[in-house]
């Protein structure tokens, strides 16, 4: 706040929140200290970039007055977001019978001894959107040795779920190989079973050759026969 002999002026300086193309508004409130009118006029050092409302008027004795400042759309930020705009914010006595039509120029003229109270307000740009906080701790939160605990688990339970996980394609592995080693046992157990039964038929051929009688070869011939399908199953198993 700045303090005069006429008027409080509240705040000191204009902040505008700032954001690209769009406009950006601030108000001001003035304060009548004295027991009389006092005539008030705001100036601008870019009048074309801000619009003031009202600019001029009069402030009853002990009321208070606002001023509306509105910021045009900027397309650029400026650098470093400092502003070298300035406001200057004039008041004198008026007249009681004074209206807003009465306060001119001539009004705020420094001459004849005459009183005139000057407030100088600068420009500030804050941004439209600030960072968010970053929020505190809680008084609740776990100790350090309790999250390191608890991490500690995390990281036993991971690593036992990947164990598992690789532990499975090794079972599986192992079934296969079993399976396979069976078969081929099977495999060789049927190849010498039918080495020997070929043995087998061979004599049995030779016994025929010496007579044996037609009765002992159908019942042989009928052996040969399961024997074959016996093996076909093996080895199509296999």
């Amino acid at each position: 706040m700045s303090t005069g002999d006429l008027l409080n002026v509240h705040p000191s300086e204009l902040r505008f929140p700032f954001e690209l193309k769009k406009q950006s508004s601030c108000s001001m409130q003035l304060i009548n200290k004295t027991d009389k009118h006092v005539a008030f006029k705001v100036k601008t050092t870019n009048p074309k970039k801000y619009c003031v409302r009202p600019n001029a008027g009069i402030v009853l004795p002990g009321d208070s007055c606002n001023v509306t400042v509105t910021m045009q759309a900027q397309k650029e930020a400026p650098l470093d977001m400092q502003c070298k705009d300035k406001f200057l914010l004039q008041s004198v006595y008026a007249p009681e019978a004074a209206t807003a039509k009465d306060i001119t120029s001539e009004l705020f003229n420094k001459e004849n001894g005459k009183v005139v109270e000057e407030f100088k307000l600068r420009v500030v740009y804050i941004p439209a959107n600030p960072p968010s906080p970053v929020p505190e701790e809680s008084d609740e939160e776990s100790p350090p040795s309790a999250l390191a605990t608890q991490n500690g688990r995390q990281r036993s339970s991971s690593f036992d779920a990947v164990s598992k996980s690789l532990e499975l394609p090794k079972q599986k592995s192992s079934e296969a190989w079993l399976m396979i080693s069976r078969l081929t046992e099977e495999k060789a157990s049927a190849l010498q079973e039918n080495q020997r039964l070929h043995q087998e038929l061979e004599l049995a051929r030779k016994g025929l050759n010496k007579g044996v009688v037609g009765g002992f070869s159908l019942l042989f011939a009928g052996l040969v026969g399961l024997l074959g399908v016996l093996i076909g199953y093996l080895i199509k198993r296999s």
